[in-house]
């Protein structure tokens, strides 16, 4: 795995150790950020099964602001750190460990707001609708807000979740990736 493009293009990022932890590819990584946008302008983004942090990491790299990674795993957590120290990026990173909704409620309370959301989930624990109905209840989206879900091609998700509609899905293999955008007003009047 490495860093694809922006700023620290080509630094090489660890892997969680073990099988429980099942990282976003090079290629649908590639893929994932030519469909959203190939750079970005000071976004806030939130990488909420952050694993590795790959994800965020890319985001960083290509002009986002800051990132906060939350992984329940210890071990995710220190193959986080260890990325992102890697990459210089510890300015710009804030990382948790904790339980995904618990971690919702937490950064509710401390009014974070979000411009791009990654939801990876183990395969066997998704929940990607709640998790997003989450993130319009507690306000941690930004109006126009893109949430990208990645999940198996079996799990099929609606066009529309509380405030979020499908713009694309793309499918790679067994993996799938359904991206979403954020509508305020269809979330307060829907």
């Amino acid at each position: 795995m490495r860093v694809i493009a922006g700023e620290r293009k080509g630094h090489h990022l660890k892997a969680v150790p073990g099988t429980n932890t099942r990282p976003t590819t090079d290629k649908i990584k590639e893929s994932l950020f030519s469909i959203i946008g190939p750079f970005f302008d000071g976004e806030k983004v939130l990488d909420l099964f952050a694993g590795s942090g790959g994800l965020g990491i890319e985001a960083l790299s290509r002009g986002a602001s800051e990132c906060v990674f939350i992984d329940q795993a210890q071990a995710a957590i220190k193959t986080v750190h260890l990325n992102v120290s890697a990459c210089h990026l510890e300015a710009q990173a804030h990382i948790f460990r904790n339980e995904s909704k618990r971690a919702l409620k937490l950064l509710a309370k401390n009014a974070w707001a979000f411009d791009l959301v990654f939801l990876d989930p183990p395969y066997k624990k998704q929940q990607l609708e709640q998790l997003m109905t989450s993130l319009a209840e507690l306000e941690l989206v930004n109006d126009e807000a893109l949430a990208i879900c990645e999940h198996d091609a079996d799990a099929k998700l609606p066009d529309e979740i509380a405030g979020f509609k499908k713009i694309r899905e793309e499918r790679y293999g067994i993996t799938v990736l359904s991206i979403f955008e954020y509508e305020k007003e269809v979330a307060i009047n829907g």
